[in-house]
């Protein structure tokens, strides 16, 4: 039986980077669970895994709009460190948690800061990159 939307599937991954860098990976044992179609993860990885089937493996390209999507230079914005909490001390490429209005929480890099503001980066770390997926189907439900 392939998969299609609506079907629960258990998989296991190495996501990689052009240049052969790991930036994620499942465990040995510990398969990720996602059901197709629920939009929890990237789309260019939901449609690599239609048509698969249990047991099946493939290694696909995911360009960057199909990924975390290119990097946008106006998502890299300036606040003031009085919004900050007076023990915060920031240091460059540190990622903090920020919550936007559904409560979801965004990963955000430091880029730079002084005395009166803080620069973070709100693109995902990956925007902008293509990646590349091995992937092998665990289980279908």
């Amino acid at each position: 039986m392939s998969i299609s939307e609506g079907d629960t599937v258990q998989i296991e991954y190495t996501g990689k980077l052009k240049d052969g860098t790991v930036f994620d990976q499942t465990e040995e044992g510990e398969p990720f669970q996602f059901t197709v179609g629920s939009g929890d993860i990237i789309p260019g990885f939901e449609k690599a895994v239609k048509g698969m089937e249990a047991e099946e493996e493939k290694t696909v390209d995911i360009k960057a709009s199909d990924a975390y999507g290119e990097r946008d230079e106006s998502r890299v914005q300036q606040y003031s460190r009085e919004s900050l909490p007076d023990d915060f001390e920031p240091q460059k490429g540190q990622v903090l948690a920020l919550q936007d209005e559904e409560g979801r929480q965004i990963p955000v890099s430091v880029v730079d800061f002084s005395d009166e503001t803080i620069t973070v980066d709100l693109n995902h770390p990956l925007a902008g990159e293509d990646l590349i997926f091995d992937i092998k189907i665990v289980d279908v439900e």
